[in-house]
């Protein structure tokens, strides 16, 4: 399945029905007397968030939506019928802006949460709407009103709990598969993740969270370059982020410092989350240079303790420091 998570649509409500001109056929009523009934209002264009969807990728095949008329009155007094609502199915997470102002809509965060994003015309008004004591046999009805018409746009935000941010094979993907049941794409060469993954983490009986691996980043992706910061939408809603720097790495400070930048050229606001650091592949460490490193200037600045995601080495101890994390965050929800 390819995995979108952005799109545009265009909706249109259904419009409202005309009112209806007639008369009754009794006796001793002036003209037959008024009985046109209203018409009926035009559907909603509603947009639903679905947990069974995990992409915008329908999207792309289709992009109009649009809700039924309503029906015309008729006579007798009987109103017409209403036009069915239309039901746009997103994944949960999904946010919805105005295309042409920008503005945001809804941000749909639950399953079968729902937001109606253009309404349906109302119905005219029939003739017998318009009856007054100088005017007993009106000769008028309403149209119906159009239904609202928008163009919008359609933006997926993983809800992760924990954010993985780092440089290509810095083992982003190599942790997430050996703390979760995610299988993302490992391999040697650089962006072997070209989409987010998200993963399931167990901390314990009764306590789990998610994790969202993004591809990874390079100095300069927020100018486009490498696979740029699209995908840093994906840990905007996340409790914690968690930092991973290759063992290898030359200047482990500078690659810290280039990827808190890309984060901050991308939102401000991610850098005003809760972070931590992790030497990733310890196990191709021996014992005395995992204790140097543990003991440099860098790790004890940053806290940034030494893991291997492949021998299962300080994994454990790291799964439950991300899990207060995101049990403090959610018992501020609450």
């Amino acid at each position: 399945m390819n995995f979108i998570d952005t799109a545009w649509i265009q909706v249109k409500a259904g419009d409202g029905g005309a009112g209806h001109i007639s008369f009754r056929r009794e006796k001793y009523v002036p003209k037959g007397g008024p009985d046109g009934g209203n018409g009926g209002n035009g559907g909603n264009v509603v947009v639903k968030a679905d947990k069974q969807l995990g992409t915008l990728l329908d999207f792309t095949y289709q992009r109009h939506y649009n809700a039924e008329n309503g029906a015309h009155g008729g006579k007798s007094n009987c109103t017409g019928r209403s036009g069915n609502d239309t039901v746009i199915r997103v994944p949960v997470g999904t946010v919805v802006c105005d295309r042409e102002t920008g503005e945001q809509i809804a941000d749909l965060t639950e399953h079968e949460e729902q937001y109606i994003v253009a309404r349906g015309g109302r119905g005219g008004r029939g003739n017998s709407e318009f009856v007054t004591s100088i005017n007993q046999a009106p000769r008028m009805a309403d149209p119906g009103t159009p239904g609202e018409e928008a163009t919008l746009e359609l933006e997926l935000k993983l809800l992760a709990d924990v954010g993985l941010v780092g440089f290509p094979n810095a083992g982003k993907s190599t942790f997430i598969s050996a703390v979760s049941a995610a299988k993302p794409k490992i391999a040697i060469y650089p962006f072997t993740t070209l989409v987010p993954n998200l993963g399931l983490v167990r901390a314990g009986e009764y306590r789990s969270f998610t994790i969202a691996d993004i591809p990874g980043l390079i100095e300069g992706a927020h100018e486009g370059k490498g696979l740029g910061t699209q995908f840093l939408r994906h840990i905007e809603r996340t409790a914690v982020l968690l930092f991973l720097i290759d063992a290898q790495s030359l200047d482990p400070e500078h690659d810290l410092e280039v990827l808190r930048a890309e984060l901050g050229a991308h939102s401000p606001q991610l850098l005003e989350k809760p972070w931590l650091v992790r030497i990733t592949k310890g196990d191709i460490l021996g014992p005395e240079l995992t204790d140097e490193i543990q003991s440099s200037p860098f790790a004890k600045k940053y806290k940034a303790s030494v893991v291997s995601s492949v021998s299962g080495f300080a994994v454990k101890e790291l799964v439950e420091q991300l899990w207060q994390f995101v049990a403090e965050m959610r018992s501020k929800r609450q």
